[in-house]
């Protein structure tokens, strides 16, 4: 496996973790009709930082550029889709921030639309974290010189040190590991 797209997979396995313990926290929420406010927050605020702005930040900005030049980007093709897919979870990420803090008072609706919003971005997530892994990275592996390998490389480099610096990763993940003890799921590698 190229290290452009291993290293994309195993974020994928950060991201996994987090959507487990958002079931959770949907789960507990109708059980209780009440949110968790402060474990919402902690997973919103992964999902939006973590997932979509480091995670796809590298897919959209550096990777998927490069598969478009292999014939990936046509506008129905596997680039497109992906990139529809992100701008959908960015809506149900908006969608569960709108609806958290009424929800974690209690107040019905709100806690119905978290609940509808969270569970719309865990199967979306699964589902295209499935497609990324099983069909687009096969045929990225398949595409991608040596050469296209270490540009990508470099590139996520350049974008983390301007964008996404490995101290708020850590901080992210470390918002992922306390979620999963907190919530009893296996952290990502585990």
């Amino acid at each position: 496996m190229k290290k452009s797209l291993e290293i994309l997979m195993n974020e994928h396995r950060v991201i996994e973790q987090v959507l487990n313990c958002l079931e959770k926290i949907l789960s507990r929420c109708h059980e209780e009709g009440r949110l968790d406010g402060d474990a919402a927050r902690q997973a919103i605020d992964f999902f939006r930082e973590f997932a979509d702005r480091g995670h796809h930040g590298k897919e959209e900005i550096q990777l998927f550029p490069m598969l478009e030049t292999h014939g990936m980007g046509t506008p129905c093709g596997p680039v497109a889709v992906m990139c529809r897919e992100h701008e959908l979870g960015r809506m149900y990420i908006q969608g569960m921030e709108s609806a958290a803090e009424a929800a974690s008072q209690g107040e019905p609706e709100s806690v119905q639309w978290f609940i509808r919003h969270g569970q719309s971005y865990v199967r979306l997530l699964r589902e295209h974290i499935g497609k990324e892994d099983h069909c687009l990275f096969t045929r990225a592996e398949q595409s991608l010189s040596a050469e296209e390998d270490a540009k990508l490389l470099a590139e996520y480099a350049r974008f983390e040190a301007a964008e996404f610096s490995s101290a708020v990763q850590e901080r992210l993940v470390a918002t992922a590991n306390e979620l999963a003890d907190r919530y009893g799921v296996p952290r990502a590698g585990q």
